[in-house]
């Protein structure tokens, strides 16, 4: 038997609670999993509170991210006794994710733990962390340098916009950082950020084209946000966007792009190839100050998830959850 947290779908609508279940029911899969820490992202947020019909598939375990110790493969590339890292492919919505002591998964999904790392320090990162990594690879491959000027991160306070600060001001970039949390200056601050940005700045319908301030920027808020990020960024910039916090919509024109060489990087860190993986968890072992993550990071027990889920979708939480599910 082992603990998990199982959202279930009745008549009378969502129910979601920590359940005691058989290792038989696991779904199907070529690697079994003793998992160590698992974590809480936005999309776990949705689909504990049913906020958004995140999950498809009924009874479902949350949970897009986990680490821990293999104990039974058929896989490969993986044995016994390997510490092994997930992030996304659909896990927490249409396969049993990693709110749980126990998993089991594709093999072709996994990654290995990086030395540089812990496995609670793994989960600090997460998704989130990742997606991060995802975002500055993508700029740096652009061509975007320090020297051309300042890199701005929206929702600086959330678990990417946290990590990209940090891995920037590793690599010697300039950032500002965009937060609707004024009271948490100080804690951008010590992640590496130079500036510290109103978020209602950017949240309003603006000017197609506006002042050039941005080298590049990393992007989680999509909508008016993206929009202005664009119209603001210098000529020959890039944009990453990875998410959607302030809304779907990107209501823009084409100018920045036809007229600055404004270039829009879409970041996908749930189906992403296995090499950019590696990459991205190359890129946070190498220029990732593991010390950072006791700032990130705040641990909570298995049982707690629900409700620190219910506190993450409305906002309370800077940082990341990492969820001992053994605790």
């Amino acid at each position: 038997m082992f603990s998990a947290i199982v959202i279930d779908k009745t008549e009378q609508g969502q129910t979601v609670g920590l359940q005691q279940l058989d290792e038989s029911a696991l779904p199907e899969g070529d690697v079994t999993i003793d998992v160590a820490f698992s974590t809480l992202n936005f999309k776990d947020g949705l689909a504990i509170t049913g906020a958004s019909p995140v999950v498809r598939k009924f009874p479902m375990v949350p949970g897009i991210d986990l680490v821990g110790t293999v104990t039974e493969s058929s896989h490969g590339d993986w044995k016994a006794g390997d510490t092994v890292v997930l992030n996304g492919w659909g896990v927490g919505e249409v396969h049993w994710g990693g709110l749980a002591q126990k998993a089991r998964l594709k093999g072709d999904w996994l990654v290995p733990l990086p030395s540089a790392f812990t496995p609670a320090q793994a989960m600090a990162i997460g998704t989130a962390g990742y997606t991060a990594a995802l975002c500055v690879d993508a700029l740096v491959d652009f061509g975007v340098t320090p020297d051309q000027g300042e890199v701005l991160v929206t929702g600086a306070t959330g678990g990417v916009g946290s990590v990209a600060i940090a891995i920037l001001k590793k690599l010697g970039y300039s950032v500002a950082a965009l937060t609707g949390k004024p009271g948490e200056a100080d804690y951008l601050k010590a992640l590496g950020a130079e500036t510290i940005i109103d978020r209602a700045e950017l949240a309003e319908k603006g000017k197609p084209l506006q002042k050039e301030r941005w080298a590049g920027v990393v992007d989680t808020a999509g909508s008016f946000t993206l929009a202005n990020a664009c119209a603001q960024t210098k000529y020959g910039g890039a944009v990453a966007a990875c998410g959607l916090a302030q809304g779907a919509d990107l209501p823009a024109t084409v100018m920045p792009f036809i007229l600055r060489g404004v270039a829009l990087l879409g970041i996908d860190s749930v189906m992403a190839p296995k090499a950019k993986r590696l990459k991205a968890w190359d890129r946070l072992a190498k220029d990732l100050d593991p010390a950072s993550l006791d700032t990130i990071g705040q641990t909570i027990a298995l049982g707690d998830a629900v409700e620190a889920a219910k506190k993450f979708m409305s906002g309370e939480v800077k940082g990341r959850f990492i969820v001992d599910v053994n605790a």
